[in-house]
C-alpha cells in the first residue's frame, strides 16, 4: 500500500483524494494546508487535515508526498525543500522554467535520497510524452500543440485582477482553420493569433466603466494582447449557471514524412478532452505516484520528468499482466 500525502486542499487537492479512492494500491494517510486546519474539510473518513508545521513529524508515515501549491510560485519553493524529507510529485507547469526547476530539486532529491517527480500533468505531462514519441517516429516533421476549449485558469485570475472586475472566466479556443490546415498536412507557420483565440466572460462591479475593462483585458501583455479576444459582459447568476465547471482540453499533433525521396506524408495525433481538468490532472499524478515510489524502492534517487519513466511503473498491473492484457 502506498501512503500518500497532499500539500495544499484546492480543486487539484480535491481531485487527488479522489483519484487515490480509485487506486487500489493507495491510501491517503493526511493532508496539510497552510490555513487553519478545521476549516479544511475533506471527503475521507478518518484521515487528519494538519497544519504544515506537522509534515517532518509524518515523514515515516508517507512515502510520496504530493504537491498542490500554485505552480509557478509555491512549487519552485516547496518541491526542492520537501524533496529533503519526501518522495515528492509535483505539477509544475511553467515550460521555459523547467530545467532550472529540474536542477534545483535534483540536487535536493539525490542529497536526501529521496524521488522526486516534476511536471506531471496533462501539458507538461501527457502532451510532452506524446511530443517525444512522435518527433523519435518521425524526426523529419513538425510539431504543433493546440489547447482547448477549455478554461484557463491563469488567464481568469488576470481577468479578475482588473480593476472593477468581480468574477470571470476566460476560455482557450482553438482556430479551428488552423487545426485543420495542420490535418491536412499543409505544414502551415502559424502565429499566436493565428493558433488561438481567446473568449472573455465578465462580471463587473456596479457603476464600474465596462469599456475601460474591456479595453484593459484585451491589451494585457503576456495574456492577451497577442491574440484575438471577445470580452462578455454577463452576471453573477449567468457565470455560475453556465461557466462552473473546469473543462479543457487540446491536441497534440506532428505531421512527418518517410520513403527515400519523402514522398508519403503521415500525421500523429493526440487528443484530450476533459469535463474537469483538475481531476484528470489529478488521475495523471497518481499514476506517477506510484512510479515514484516503485523507482525510490529500486533506489532510483533524483529528479526524474516524464520521460524518464519507464511506463510499466505506472501501471499498478503486474508486467506479466501487461503483456498479457495491453501489449
Amino acid at each position: 500500500m502506498i501512503r500518500i500525502g497532499i500539500l495544499g486542499y484546492g480543486n487539484l487537492g480535491k481531485g487527488i483524494e479522489s483519484a487515490i479512492t480509485q487506486n487500489a494500491d493507495m491510501e491517503l494517510k493526511a493532508v496539510f494546508t497552510r490555513r487553519n486546519p478545521d476549516s479544511v474539510t475533506i471527503r475521507t473518513v478518518g484521515v487528519p487535515v494538519l497544519h504544515t508545521d506537522k509534515l517532518q513529524e509524518m515523514k515515516e508515515e508517507i512515502d510520496v508526498l504530493v504537491l498542490c501549491g500554485g505552480s509557478a510560485t509555491d512549487l519552485p519553493e516547496q518541491t526542492p525543500e520537501y524533496a529533503k524529507y519526501f518522495n515528492v510529485v509535483d505539477s509544475f507547469d511553467t515550460h521555459a522554467r523547467i530545467p532550472e526547476h529540474f536542477a534545483n530539486v535534483d540536487k535536493a532529491a539525490k542529497e536526501s535520497g529521496k524521488t522526486a517527480v516534476i511536471s506531471v500533468g496533462w501539458d507538461p505531462g501527457m502532451f510532452s510524452l506524446n511530443r517525444l514519441y512522435a518527433n523519435a517516429i518521425l524526426p523529419e516533421g513538425k510539431d504543433y500543440t493546440f489547447w482547448g476549449k477549455g478554461v484557463s485558469q491563469g488567464h481568469s485570475d488576470a481577468i479578475r485582477r482588473v480593476e472593477g472586475v468581480k468574477n470571470g472566466k476566460q476560455y482557450t479556443i482553438p482556430v479551428e482553420a488552423a487545426l485543420e490546415a495542420v490535418r491536412r498536412g499543409e505544414n502551415p507557420e502559424l502565429t499566436t493569433r493565428e493558433k488561438h483565440i481567446r473568449e472573455c466572460f465578465v462580471v463587473a462591479e456596479e457603476g464600474a466603466d465596462l469599456a475601460k475593462i474591456e479595453s484593459e483585458i484585451k491589451n494585457m501583455p503576456n495574456y492577451f494582447a497577442d491574440y484575438d479576444t471577445t470580452v462578455h459582459f454577463i452576471t453573477e447568476e449567468e457565470l455560475e449557471r453556465e461557466h462552473s465547471g473546469i473543462p479543457h482540453g487540446g491536441f497534440v499533433l506532428r505531421s512527418g514524412v518517410t520513403g527515400m525521396n519523402r514522398e508519403h506524408k503521415h500525421l500523429i495525433e493526440y487528443s484530450l478532452k476533459l469535463d474537469s481538468n483538475p481531476e484528470f490532472t489529478a488521475s495523471v499524478i497518481a499514476a506517477y505516484v506510484r512510479a515514484a515510489y516503485r523507482m525510490n524502492k529500486e533506489g532510483m534517487c533524483g529528479c526524474k520528468t516524464v520521460f524518464d519513466i519507464p511506463p510499466a511503473y505506472l501501471c499498478a498491473q503486474s508486467g506479466e499482466e501487461l503483456r498479457k492484457n495491453l501489449l
